[in-house]
C-alpha cells in the first residue's frame, strides 16, 4: 500500500510526494526504511467533475451493445476522506487523478496523462488496491455515457456513469439503465478495490 506524504499546489503545479513499504506502511518510520519513495510534479488545472452513476440491467444492456471496449486497470496510491489518488492505464494511454470529496453529484479532479508504461510501473510497484474493467462509451440523446463490465474480484457488477455541465441539468435515460447509485458509496471504484463486489455478503441487482 502506498501513502502520499505531501500534496501541494503552487502556482499552478501540483507536487506530492509518496512512500510505500514492501509488506505494509510503517508511517513516518517509512521514510527512513522504505525501499520506493518517489515525488511527482505536475501541471495543474483544477476541474470539477459532476457525474452521477447508475446500476445497469445486464440482460437489456448486452442485447443492445456487443461491440468491444477498452481495458482499464488501476490502482491507488492514496483513500481517504478527503481524496484519492489514482493511477489508470486505459487502453495504450496513461493518468495520474487527484479526485476530491464529493459533494452535490461533483467533486474537483485534476487528470493528467503520463506514459503508459510509467502508469504501470506505478500500478505494480505503489499500490495493492486494484480496479479491472472494460468501458464502453456511448452517445445517447446528446449524452456520452460510459458504461463498466468489471472484472477479477468484481466481476458482475455493470454500471454506467454520466458527466454533467452542472448538477441540475437534465438528460434522457437509456432503456438499459437501471437503479441510481451515485450518492452510495459502496460503488465508487476506490471503496470497490478496497470490498470488491463478490465479497459483498448481499449484492443488490443491476436493475
Amino acid at each position: 500500500m502506498c501513502l502520499v506524504t505531501g500534496l501541494e499546489n503552487h502556482n499552478g503545479l501540483i507536487r506530492f510526494e509518496f512512500v510505500t513499504c514492501g509488506d505494509h506502511l510503517k508511517h513516518t518510520r517509512c521514510q527512513d526504511v522504505c525501499p520506493w519513495r518517489g515525488v511527482v510534479e505536475l501541471s495543474a488545472m483544477k476541474n470539477t467533475e459532476i457525474e452521477r452513476k447508475f446500476l445497469v440491467d445486464k440482460e437489456k444492456w448486452f442485447a443492445f451493445y456487443k461491440e468491444p471496449g477498452i481495458c482499464y486497470l488501476q490502482g491507488y496510491l492514496s483513500i481517504d476522506e478527503e481524496k484519492v489518488v489514482r493511477v489508470r492505464v486505459a487502453g495504450d494511454k496513461g493518468f495520474i487523478t487527484i479526485k476530491g470529496k464529493s459533494e452535490n453529484f461533483s467533486h474537483p479532479e485534476f487528470e493528467y496523462e503520463i506514459p503508459s508504461d510509467d502508469a504501470r510501473e506505478l500500478i505494480h510497484h505503489f499500490t495493492k488496491t486494484r480496479v479491472e474493467k472494460v468501458r464502453i462509451r456511448i452517445t445517447h440523446e446528446n449524452h456520452v455515457w460510459d458504461v463498466d463490465e468489471f472484472l477479477g474480484e468484481n466481476e458482475g457488477l455493470l454500471m454506467a456513469e454520466i458527466e454533467l455541465e452542472h448538477p441540475e441539468e437534465t438528460f434522457v435515460k437509456p432503456g438499459w439503465l437501471g437503479k441510481e447509485v451515485t450518492n452510495d458509496v459502496r460503488y465508487y471504484n476506490a471503496y470497490l478495490s478496497l470490498y470488491p463486489f463478490r465479497t459483498w455478503q448481499e449484492k443488490t441487482p443491476n436493475s
